[in-house]
Parts: C-alpha cells; structure tokens; sequence
C-alpha cells in the first residue's frame, strides 16, 4: 500500500532541519503533504514570521519531495485533513512528541528527532544578537580585521 504522509510547520527562514524533515517524511511514503502556517494562524500561536506566507509556501512547493501545499489555519483542520487526503502518517518533529495522539485512532502517528543544533527559534535569536551590535562596534571589529588582513600580506 502506498502512504500518504502528512506535516505541519511555519517553515519561516528555510534551513536544513527543515530539509532534512521533509526528505525523511518523503521516504516514509509516496504522497507527502504539507501544511505551512498562515501569517493569521502564526499570529494567533504567537509567532512573528519574517517571511509571509505565500512565500514560504512556494518555497516548500518548490522541494521535489513535496507533492502537495495546504494552509494551515488552525489547530482543529490536521483531524479533517487527515480524513479528507486519507493520511496513512501523520508526522512531525518529537518537540510536540504526545500533542497528536489524538489522531492514533485515525492513522499512524509518528514524532522524529529534529536536526541536532539548528532551529528557526535558534537562528532568530543570533539574528537578533548581531543587529544588536552597535555600528561603533562593527566598525572596530572590521578596522581590526583590516589591520589583520594587511599584517599577513
């Protein structure tokens, strides 16, 4: 039988985790569907994204091992889903490991290990240190890099 495979995620600032996920759902069947947040849904989880929706939605599109794109406008539509794509799998990083089980009576469940030191969350926050250094700072920094670069000429 062939699965079909189901997920959800923002997929603000796309890196590799995010990859990763998608290539390892794409081998667990030969449908995968994604769900990417919408700007309102985000706005209603709390979460400020950098990139709107439509875009992320494109570049999730745009992934080979993707078959399908569908917005995600709320936490109650993953039961209709699963449902009206018939979902074999439902599948999402284990930083939700136990918030889907209610789906367990509808298909699989599965929670994957998230891609080891890389997260939007991360990425966020070293964005927000660097444009947090001061022009003075930077330019210091790049002065004595320069100094640097002529000394080993």
């Amino acid at each position: 039988m062939e699965k079909t495979v189901i997920t959800y995620g923002t997929f603000d600032m796309f890196h590799i985790g995010h990859l990763k996920l998608l290539k390892r759902l794409d081998a667990m069947g030969a449908k995968l569907i994604v769900g990417v947040s919408t700007d309102e849904f985000n706005d209603v989880k709390g979460k400020k994204t950098l990139i709107p929706y439509d875009q992320r939605a494109a570049i999730v599109e745009a992934i080979d091992c993707v078959d399908m794109v569908i917005p995600e406008h709320s936490w109650d539509q993953k039961l209709s889903d699963v449902e009206q794509y018939s979902v074999d799998v439902f599948a999402i990083g284990d930083d939700w490991s136990g918030k889907f089980d209610f789906l367990k009576d509808y298909c699989e469940v599965v929670y994957l290990e998230r891609t080891k030191d890389i997260s939007t969350s991360g990425l966020k926050k070293s964005l927000t240190r660097l444009l947090s250094v001061s022009s003075e700072d930077l330019t210091n920094a790049f002065n004595v890099l320069d100094i640097l670069r002529k000394e080993l000429r």
